[in-house]
């Protein structure tokens, strides 16, 4: 089975990817097989706290945060596309896609709205870092100290579905599992049936407002979640590595690309099209 497109790609235009690199990533999607890359790169405008204590100096987080906080830089349009008109010139035989990510839309839509219409980007996701907590933001990971994972998880999912209900120019729904990420071991293994009622109705929303489902790998999404996306009428995926260096992109697509063909996934009639139901 062909390998799919890796529509979740990060490059060292994104603010938290320091050893990215669009050619590289290009060199890497050629040597792998892949017939299409997205270089989705990251829009945040939600500040969020982080425990500096926690940081190495070095880190790319301790280069942006202060006082506790996370302040995500300022995206570079311009310079993001120019780079991207090079590598498909530099790289002809290989179907590169603009894309952006965007953190939160739904709390920022006058400044998203904005950025869209600085250019055309091919594949743009729509995500969830953050929830509200005391005043402030905070990542899954940084609640679970002091909030039950359990209620963290379904914050979580109930957030997904005001993102996905709202009016935002987003087409994919990224990593709908992103607090497993960080799961604590004090919580035991993670098992999505505990969760069932709160991933079909986030599943459920997301397919009424007729955007696809991504299958992310990082953490390689259970395959019970996306037997329910597509009970719930989903109709379309994507996979993405989460790739924040060149290494890490396709990661674990082979058997991503396996489980969606298992549930009745199928590749478009275009290379770089999404996954449709058989």
């Amino acid at each position: 089975m062909p390998l799919p497109v890796d529509s979740h790609v990060h490059t060292n235009w994104s603010w938290d990817a320091p050893h990215g690199s669009m050619r590289a990533s290009c060199e890497r999607a050629i040597r792998v097989g892949l017939p299409a890359i997205a270089f989705t790169e990251h829009v945040d405008h939600t500040v969020w706290r982080v425990a500096m204590e926690e940081l190495d100096p070095g880190d790319h987080l301790a280069q942006v945060a202060r006082d506790g906080l996370l302040h995500p830089p300022a995206f570079d349009a311009a310079g993001y596309l120019q780079e991207v008109e090079e590598c498909r010139e530099r790289y002809p035989g290989l179907r590169i896609l603009s894309g952006l990510e965007l953190g939160e839309p739904h709390r920022h839509p006058e400044v998203v709205a904005g950025l869209l219409a600085r250019g055309t980007f091919d594949r743009v996701l729509g995500s969830l870092h953050s929830l509200a907590d005391g005043g402030q933001y905070a990542e899954p990971v940084g609640l679970y100290g002091h909030r039950d994972p359990a209620e963290v998880l379904r914050s979580y999912l109930a957030e997904v579905t005001v993102l996905v209900a709202s009016d935002q120019s987003f087409e994919v729904l990224a990593h709908i599992d992103y607090p497993v990420r960080g799961w604590p071991p004090s919580a035991g293994r993670f098992d999505p049936l505990a969760f069932e009622a709160e991933f079909r109705h986030a599943l459920h929303v997301t397919a009424t407002s007729g955007r696809a489902l991504e299958v992310n790998t990082k953490v390689p999404l259970h395959a019970r979640i996306l037997q329910w996306w597509r009970e719930e009428g989903g109709t379309a995926i994507t996979f993405g590595s989460d790739a924040h260096a060149p290494e890490s992109i396709a990661h674990h697509f082979t058997q991503a690309a396996q489980m969606a063909d298992a549930h009745g996934f199928r590749p478009g009639r275009m290379p770089h099209d999404l996954w449709g139901r058989a």
